[in-house]
């Protein structure tokens, strides 16, 4: 098995770093799930994103200090391959790349539905067949036109968000707009309570919540291709929390302060619906544009992150020999253009099945999540258990509360992976899920381990 470290380009900035992370951990999970989210849960929805924000977070953390203590490591999956094992590396490296596969579908997915906005005949497969092909010609041409469209769709949806906070807010503080009056923070607790579906409904969205995190990750593998990785991934890393603060538990509190919860549908960007709901029509439109920059900016993450991690299999041996190779502009061209070949799945299931097709990628997602963010703490385990007392000290953006950093994310994940196999909603997804880890696992013991 090759143990040759493939060579990228470094030639990100430290502004790419930080709204890779951002534009990875927001897109449909955000302006799409999280109606349906709401709709499950009401109020509580905020606790689930909040629970499932501080677990991410100190994930990230423990994946940021892998990252800058084993500079020569090119993906995380990489750091599992040697930390915890080549079949945890296998089978982490395929699942990570099947997940931004399905994240690349989903995101399509809902780019159809936001164009439904303007025109509602158009057919939804269409849009996300433009989309992809689109974002697939924008990574062939170099990671610095992939970091500049990043940073341009990225930056739409956090400024959009924050005017969505801010005049939200403004309405609930001081009475302002067509829906003043009936704006008040009470929204989140006079209607059924803060549970208005009990504790279980908490936990049943707790899967959105994860798959909507995804991404945060994404920072580990743009590691390799960052002009000064010391200072960008500190600052990527940290500014998660925040992130999830203000653009999903903020966002969505001023949303469902603005209108009952109840009142927000579950199939439809709660975004666009509460300022249609207020009067706000052309803005609603605005909005929707944003929305739908913003998921186009998360498929074009994904295309990013399974190009880098199919050829980071290849160049394990754990892929086609082929994919490791890279073109004229140092980019994995194989491994995306395979990658992209496989999103093209997405484009036949929302011919087939429009309606169903977002619901489905999600929970799958969520559940494939679990594995890949537990076994990046397994690894940071690992990686601490190596060094001496000395190197210990010496570490550099160590882990905050360490062990306990990890016990908590660890205690986490077994909580939703629980959830998942009780809850009749998301047992077929953890089925699946169970099929797809034990057949990698069949896969690497018959095949892949002897070479």
């Amino acid at each position: 098995m090759t143990t040759e470290t493939p060579r990228f380009a470094r030639t990100l900035k430290t502004r790419h770093i930080q709204f890779i992370a951002i534009g990875g951990a927001i897109g449909a999970g955000l302006f799409l799930g999280s109606g349906q989210a709401i709709a499950q849960a009401g109020p509580s929805v905020l606790i689930a994103y909040a629970m499932a924000g501080l677990a991410v977070f100190l994930m990230a953390r423990a994946l940021g200090e892998l990252t800058l203590n084993r500079p020569a490591v090119p993906a995380f999956t990489s750091h599992v391959d040697d930390l915890v094992g080549h079949w945890a590396g296998f089978i982490s490296g395929w699942s990570y790349w099947l997940i931004w596969v399905l994240v690349g579908i989903a995101e399509i997915t809902a780019a159809g539905v936001f164009v439904k906005f303007w025109a509602p005949d158009f057919p939804q497969w269409i849009t996300a067949l433009i989309t992809l092909v689109g974002l697939y010609l924008a990574n062939r041409f170099g990671v610095r036109l992939f970091g500049e469209i990043e940073f341009g769709l990225t930056l739409i949806k956090v400024a959009a968000i924050a005017l969505l906070i801010l005049g939200g807010a403004a309405m609930v503080l001081f009475g302002l707009g067509a829906a003043g009056e009936g704006a008040s923070f009470a929204n989140l607790w006079r209607h059924g309570g803060v549970f208005p579906f009990g504790v279980a409904g908490l936990l049943a969205v707790i899967p959105t919540a994860l798959f909507s995190f995804g991404g945060t990750e994404l920072v580990g593998v743009t590691a390799a291709e960052a002009e000064d990785p010391e200072r960008s991934l500190p600052k990527a890393i940290n500014g998660v929390i925040v992130r999830i603060l203000l653009f999903y538990v903020g966002s969505l509190a001023v949303i469902m302060a603005v209108t009952p919860w109840s009142g927000i549908p579950a199939n439809e960007s709660p975004f666009v619906a509460v300022l249609q709901k207020i009067g706000l029509s052309g803005a609603a439109g605005v909005i929707n544009f944003v929305v739908l920059s913003a998921v186009i900016s998360s498929c074009n993450s994904g295309i990013f992150a399974t190009g880098r991690v199919l050829s980071a299999l290849a160049t394990r041996g754990q892929a086609p020999k082929a994919l490791a190779h890279n073109n004229a502009r140092q980019l994995p061209a194989n491994a995306i253009t395979v990658s992209t070949l496989a999103m093209l799945v997405g484009v036949g299931l929302n011919y087939a099945f429009p309606e169903k097709v977002f619901g489905y990628v999600m929970s799958l997602v969520a559940a494939l999540l679990l594995w890949t963010w537990l076994m990046v703490v397994l690894a940071h385990f690992a990686h601490r258990r190596r060094l001496t007392a000395q190197q210990r000290a010496g570490v550099r953006f160590p882990t905050p509360f360490y062990p306990l950093s990890n016990w908590i994310v660890v205690g986490f994940i077994a909580l939703v992976t629980a959830v998942m196999a009780i809850d009749p909603g998301s047992r077929p997804t953890f089925y699946t899920a169970v099929v797809w880890f034990s057949a990698l696992g069949a896969i690497y013991a018959l095949a892949v381990r002897k070479r």
